[in-house]
């Protein structure tokens, strides 16, 4: 039987097609979430080796979006990255200087908007970064959270008021 065809060769071509196609989108998610080079590229190879360990699951789902369903592994990787005692001494605004011009998300005009993003509550932030930077659909932000779509409307809306106030220095409560 050719190596191609058997069920790991099909799954190591689905995950190098994967790699190929999104490492560039999670790394920089990951970078934008958690704000250091290091623990991105740390939290990318983190994020294929979950996604190798569960394709299973991803091919018994019937999972329709793949990079929404990445980006979900990645979010979820950052998250157990940030509750680290490591993650409390990142300086976000050094790190923001650090990232390779080609995975940088935003112009340096943007650095504001940037940095005001990283500084968003996480929920906000996560939202913000699959949908805008990410360029995500509602829904597809919504499964690459695991929420109902209504739930990404409703954070979606208040992080945009949130950075609003944030930029034109008013002010916008938390929910």
């Amino acid at each position: 039987m050719d190596r191609a065809m058997a069920p790991g060769g099909i799954r190591e071509q689905r995950l190098s097609g994967w790699i190929e196609a999104y490492s560039d989108a999670i790394l920089r998610t990951c970078y934008l979430y958690l704000s250091d080079r290091g623990q991105a590229e740390d939290a990318t190879q983190d994020t294929w080796i979950k996604a190798w360990k569960h394709m299973e699951d991803f091919e018994r789902r019937g999972i329709a979006n793949e990079k929404a369903w990445l980006l979900r592994i990645a979010v979820n990787t950052c998250k157990d990255y940030r509750r680290t005692a490591w993650f409390r001494h990142v300086d976000r605004e050094r790190a923001l200087e650090e990232l390779p011009p080609p995975l940088l998300a935003v112009e340096p005009a943007d650095r504001t908007l940037a940095l005001t993003v990283m500084a968003l509550p996480a929920k906000y932030k996560q939202v913000i970064l699959l949908y805008y930077f990410q360029g995500l659909t509602m829904q597809e932000t919504a499964d690459a959270l695991g929420a109902a779509q209504s739930t990404v409307q409703r954070r979606l809306k208040k992080a945009e008021e949130l950075l609003k106030a944030s930029l034109t220095g008013g002010e916008a409560d938390e929910e």
